[in-house]
């Protein structure tokens, strides 16, 4: 059995870029007739030009943070898309709401790559836990699953009870969802005599996997890797064996800029993570995720010879995903629009018993009332959280509305 995916994992470097370049190239020569917002970001460049990661630095970016109002003008892609949208499998939807497509093919999101190094070969029979209600993240990793000749439980988020029978009944051998929710379902198998021993790997997104919470998973004999992918890129980065940082996946060109501008930082600095994927049906050029990492240098102890970062580190603006959904400053303000008997609002996000907990903390006086914010709260962000009513004017007036005490790293 293989411990690569494929030859491409250890090329050297260089060789690596030139590929990568030359079929940028391609794409885009193609794409820009059919994108009309990606013409308008090239516009200007010489493409036959684009043979470096210095030469690409001097495109603009598209920030994730825009796509809201380009779709909004440009419907439903903002212009992005290659391909029209009745030429695609999916059109999903992510809260905004922001469409996201997704084009036939084998592994259109680039995940097998993960999956396979996180242990996953033909014949594994994967819960997948993450959702398949209107948002990328199930159909994400089944696709590489399935490109993998892997059997799939579409569980999706939830339905506890049900997941457990499954897990009894049936005996997978590999999760994918979030750390969280494994060990929701680990511990309460447990609590019912269930048997959850057949799941053997387990990757895992979309939350933190702290230290301790991956001892406990791994104590549960479940060896756990993680991976960073977004609704709009698939699988950017991922662990191996080695679990020293996180390795760009084949098929991405992964930089490192100043937040807030297009320029690359040293190695080893933190800063926004700006990714460039080929894909022709969705040719993101220079997206900035608005995500916070840093290179590692030198290359993995596995033998994959890809660029490495440290992970999530955090956003760069004040978003922060919790459970699984990023939650954004503006639904925060939207919480005080419905309730306009409030004052300040902060939400506050930080780890409790190994589970993201979130905490809405709101300015208010004696009338004001928690139930109804907190399904204000639950309603608008899609994570349910405790809503505590503080006094008025005891909140900082520091123009932090999100604040994530969690540890990253």
């Amino acid at each position: 059995m293989s411990d690569y995916f494929d030859r491409y994992e250890t090329r050297p470097l260089k060789a690596r870029e030139t590929a990568f370049f030359r079929d940028l190239r391609a794409v885009l020569k193609i794409s820009r007739a059919r994108a009309s917002a990606l013409r308008q970001q090239l516009k200007g460049v010489d493409i036959d030009a684009i043979k470096s990661r210095s030469e690409l630095a001097k495109i603009p970016v598209i920030r994730k943070s825009d796509l809201k109002a380009m779709q909004g003008d440009n419907p439903p892609f903002g212009g992005l898309a290659a391909v029209r949208a009745m030429q695609l499998k999916r059109i999903l939807v992510s809260p905004g709401p922001i469409f996201e497509p997704e084009g036939f093919g084998k592994d259109w999101w680039g995940a097998a790559r993960a999956l396979h190094a996180a242990g996953l070969r033909k014949g594994d029979l994967m819960l997948n836990a993450f959702s398949y209600h209107l948002t990328p993240g199930g159909h994400i990793m089944e696709s590489g699953a399935h490109a993998l000749s892997c059997t799939v439980i579409p569980a999706g988020v939830g339905n506890t009870e049900q997941q457990l029978e499954a897990i009894q009944y049936l005996r997978p051998t590999a999760y994918c969802g979030t750390p969280d929710f494994l060990k929701v379902l680990l511990d309460k198998s447990r609590a019912a005599g269930i048997d959850a021993s057949s799941i053997k790997r387990a990757l895992v997104s979309g939350a933190a996997l702290p230290n301790s919470l991956r001892e406990e998973l791994e104590k549960a004999g479940v060896a756990t890797r993680q991976c960073y992918a977004t609704a709009d890129l698939g699988v950017i980065a991922y662990e191996s064996d080695a679990r020293e940082g996180m390795i760009v996946n084949e098929g991405c060109l992964l930089e490192i800029v100043k937040p807030g501008t297009g320029d690359p930082v040293p190695e080893g600095e933190v800063g926004e993570v700006v990714v460039t994927r080929l894909n022709a049906d969705y040719p993101l050029l220079r997206f900035a995720t608005g995500d916070l990492s840093a290179v590692l240098p030198g290359k993995s102890p596995c033998g994959r010879t890809n660029m490495r970062i440290r992970g999530w580190l955090g956003r760069a603006d004040q978003t922060t995903k919790v459970k699984g959904m990023f939650v954004h400053p503006s639904q925060v303000a939207e919480i005080s629009r419905r309730h306009p008997e409030l004052g300040r609002l902060r939400l506050v996000v930080r780890r409790e018993k190994e589970q993201d907990v979130m905490v809405l903390h709101a300015e208010g006086n004696g009338a004001c009332k928690a139930d109804p914010v907190a399904e204000t709260l639950q309603a608008i962000t899609k994570v349910r959280g405790k809503v505590e009513i503080v006094k008025a004017g005891s909140l900082p007036n520091d123009g932090k509305v999100i604040a994530d005490e969690r540890p990253v790293g």
